[in-house]
């Protein structure tokens, strides 16, 4: 399904809300200036297997564009506000975007896109909230736009880029659908839809940046099926309860960051808003700590859900709050596609061995844009249609899987194998700390050793005798080894929006001629 459904059954209900200011659009509207945009364009020439762009803080218009595209088979693809004007054209240029729409708070970002040929005749840089030199008005397109119904609606689909942590950003293409909007639903909506229970009286609460992958696609499974979107500008942790309460919410989706900041609020302020209308409230993008999710599933009930997943993975797997406590630490079963643990040359492993996690599906299930060379890199060395993300973990006879760490992360001290996540996930539980990062730092000895850089919550001071104090809380938790040696202070620790931390910028600070 999708809006231009609800809009006739339901026209006047919200399908939009922004939580900050009570502002909605409802369904008529969200299907009348999809409708509008779809045919702008059209009217530009732009036809099936052709992408958008759209680069905004979160806002209302960006579901409208994100709706013209998949009712007009073309590609969505939502960069980051936060890049450079030379990093958003080389996106833009890269998945050669014949239309792009932007925020004016975003103007930096867009600053150069008149160099970019595609982008250059009039009608396609449209901004919203304002103005932009060399860019046309919005709200005149859409209001300009012919409103008639749409005879053809091939279902198009989004294509995100990577974070470029480590590199420049990589734009992870599907195949198009087959088919009309109304008649085949997303792979997303089909997936989560039914598994968990997302219908016309579902409230989902969207966190997170628009921009990244799950937000944008679990909104556009609530409006698939007639629901209603509430979505913060940014995460603050009050905030966030405070949409609970007052929206009623039913549905959500976190990265395990925001339940950390979530549970340091104090416990009076916590009390505060009720969260008992949450049925699901799914987390992914990084493994909880155990501790976490315990304290999430005691305060919220047994409705915290987990998936382990990426916009590249060809497969997932799934884990219930019951099956969370019953196997602490795991990020569950495959439901889609078969897991396979592999050594450095892509031979098989042992259950409870460690190793690089792939998966397997029956083909070929996506590619880097213009990157062969990537995509083959995550790809099996037999086997094509397994494709990993440089994950490692180890499955155990049951068939659960559990995530170590990123194999990138890895520390290497003195020929031992360290997976900073093992500490990190002990010292986030130290009422001291606010935000931490486990590292390897350079040592003449042992090639790398173990450090902590640590946020210190606001009630707390930096000492050597706290620093003594988190090495040994560590080492009470895991093995001597696996602890930090050395505990350093930060004002703060680079993460994105959504919470993942940018460890490469991080290690830069101690491997400066090495790390990139």
């Amino acid at each position: 399904m999708f809006p231009g459904v609800f809009a006739k059954s339901t026209p006047d209900k919200p399908a939009i809300i922004r939580a900050a200011t009570g502002e909605c659009l409802t369904y008529r509207q969200l299907d009348e200036n999809s409708t509008r945009l779809a045919n702008h364009l059209d009217a530009l020439g732009l036809r099936p297997g052709d992408t958008i762009a759209m680069i905004s803080q979160n806002d209302l218009h960006m579901f409208e564009v994100y709706w013209a595209a998949l009712r007009s088979g073309l590609y969505v693809t939502a960069i980051n506000h936060h890049l450079t004007a030379p990093e958003t054209d080389y996106i833009l240029t890269d998945c050669n975007a014949k239309v792009v729409f932007a925020s004016a708070s975003v103007a930096d970002a867009v600053a150069t896109t008149a160099d970019i040929p595609a982008l250059a005749a009039p009608g396609r840089r449209l901004v919203w909230g304002g103005a932009i030199d060399g860019f046309d008005s919005y709200d005149t397109v859409l209001a300009e736009a012919s409103d008639a119904p749409r005879a053809d609606q091939p279902r198009g689909t989004d294509m995100l880029y990577s974070s470029g942590t480590t590199g420049r950003p990589k734009g992870i293409k599907t195949p198009l659908p087959q088919g009309q909007v109304d008649e085949i639903p997303d792979a997303y909506t089909a997936i989560f839809g039914p598994m968990y229970g997302f219908g016309t009286d579902t409230v989902y609460l969207s966190p997170a940046p628009l921009y990244h992958a799950a937000p944008l696609r679990y909104c556009g499974v609530t409006n698939s099926v007639g629901g209603t979107v509430v979505f913060l500008d940014r995460f603050e942790p009050e905030t966030a309860l405070q949409a609970i309460a007052e929206h009623g919410v039913t549905h959500s989706q976190w990265v395990p960051t925001m339940f950390i900041r979530m549970l340091k609020l104090p416990a009076e302020v916590r009390s505060r808003y009720d969260v008992s209308s949450m049925r699901i409230a799914v987390h992914a993008a990084a493994p909880c700590p155990v501790e976490v999710k315990r304290s999430m599933i005691e305060w919220w009930g047994p409705v915290i859900h987990e998936y382990y997943a990426s916009t590249e993975a060809a497969g997932a797997t799934f884990i219930g709050p019951q099956e969370a406590l019953d196997h602490p630490g795991s990020v569950g079963k495959p439901l889609l596609g078969v897991v396979h643990i592999c050594d450095e040359d892509g031979a098989e492993m042992p259950v409870g061995e460690v190793g690089q996690v792939y998966f397997e599906r029956d083909e070929v299930a996506f590619e880097y844009h213009n990157d062969p060379e990537k995509t083959r890199k995550a790809q099996h060395p037999e086997h094509q249609n397994w494709s990993t993300t440089g994950d490692v973990g180890y499955v155990d006879d049951e068939g659960y899987l559990y995530l170590t760490d990123r194999k990138a992360f890895m520390i290497i001290s003195g020929g031992v194998n360290i997976y900073p996540q093992e500490a990190e996930n002990v010292l986030v539980n130290h009422p001291a700390v606010y935000d931490v990062a486990v590292i390897g730092v350079p040592d003449d000895d042992l090639g790398e050793v173990v450090k902590a850089c640590v946020q210190l919550d606001p009630a707390f001071s930096p000492s050597p005798q706290l620093a003594d104090e988190l090495i040994g809380f560590t080492r009470d938790a895991i093995a001597a080894y696996k602890a930090p040696r050395s505990v350093d202070f930060v004002d703060d620790l680079p993460r994105t929006p959504t919470g993942k931390l940018v460890k490469g910028e991080l290690r830069k600070r101690y491997w400066p001629a090495t790390v990139s």
